[in-house]
């Protein structure tokens, strides 16, 4: 793991490292778990807390059970070639595969690599991050084979800007995105930018994102009627809050933000063949710059699970805006 910033003299005089966002986790075991039984319960509560500070917990392999076989095939497959699909997405809860390119032989065996890859990632979870157990939601895994350097994609979907996440189908209304991300790449790093916390970029963007129009508008549930008329032409239902208004339009702000994007200070990560690493992708500014082959699964992780909510995402918002940006 090796860290440099861009040179700029912002950056230069933020003085930031990969110090202050990586926590690397040597006393976590696959089989036996932590080190030290008797405080596997506050390192648990350690790293619950040290995720909700903006950090980024990793691990210098693959802390849960992947097969060889696994591996192996998965570097074999691509994506097809459809615009529709940036990754070959997982449903879990649906046991759905799209955007894999393949035969049909090929796409039951991602099918079943896939279900199992998101099985031993919510035992590791949940494990890893025991006050949250009870309340981790699984969410939707990827597998992201495109080389991203160079990738050609529009300025909203590219990688290598920039951004917080938030989800247009599924909307938050202020629960946490926690992403698992594993490199299973033999031989290249997956190199990410990173930048100031979440607060900070609130403190200077969000009112020029339009957090203060967006909040005056409050969040309305989609009404009965125009939920029945919706579904009855198949189009989805999602009741976006004022919160997952803005986080969509922080989103793609941050991406269009050139000034942003090139003078902001930079940390640049490098995460090594066979790592892991676990952040809030909505609270954690990061861009993909380089690497090809690598695993995410996410989980929601819902506000009442969180030791320090104070600390969320929306939390900062409501401060600033001086109201509720949830649905009630």
């Amino acid at each position: 793991m090796t860290t440099t910033n861009d040179g700029s003299p912002e950056a230069n005089s933020a003085g930031m490292t990969d110090a202050d966002v990586l926590v690397p986790i040597k006393d976590f075991q696959i089989a036996s778990g932590w080190a030290s039984p008797a405080s596997a319960g506050a390192r648990a509560r350690q790293c619950c807390e040290q995720l909700e500070e903006g950090r980024i917990l990793f691990f210098d392999r693959i802390p849960f059970v992947f097969f060889k076989e696994d591996r192996e095939f998965l570097l074999s497959q691509r994506q097809s070639g459809s615009g529709l699909h940036k990754n070959i997405s997982y449903r879990p809860r649906e046991n759905v595969l799209r955007g894999a390119a393949g035969n049909a032989r090929e796409h039951a065996q991602m099918l079943e690599i896939m279900g199992r890859y998101s099985t031993e990632v919510m035992r590791f979870m949940e494990r890893l991050l025991e006050p949250y157990a009870s309340q981790l939601a699984l969410d939707y895994a990827s597998f992201r084979p495109e080389e991203e350097s160079g990738r050609k994609l529009p300025t909203r979907k590219r990688n290598d800007l920039l951004h917080v996440d938030a989800f247009p189908t599924r909307p938050m209304n202020g629960h946490r995105i926690l992403r698992c991300f594993t490199n299973i790449n033999t031989t290249s790093a997956r190199v990410w930018n990173t930048t100031e916390s979440f607060a900070a970029l609130a403190a200077r963007h969000a009112e020029k994102a339009g957090l203060a129009r967006i909040a005056a508008k409050g969040s309305r549930r989609t009404g009965p009627l125009a939920r029945q008329i919706k579904e009855a032409f198949g189009l989805k239902v999602a009741d976006h809050s004022a919160y997952d208004r803005f986080m969509l339009r922080f989103h793609d702000y941050l991406k269009e933000h050139e000034e942003f994007q090139i003078n902001c200070p930079k940390i640049l990560l490098e995460f090594p063949p066979g790592s892991t690493w676990i952040c809030y992708t909505d609270a954690v500014p990061h861009a993909v710059l380089s690497g090809q082959y690598a695993l995410e699964q996410t989980f929601i992780v819902p506000l009442p699970a969180l030791l320090k909510p104070e600390l969320a995402p929306i939390s900062v918002l409501e401060k600033m805006a001086g109201t509720r940006l949830s649905h009630h």
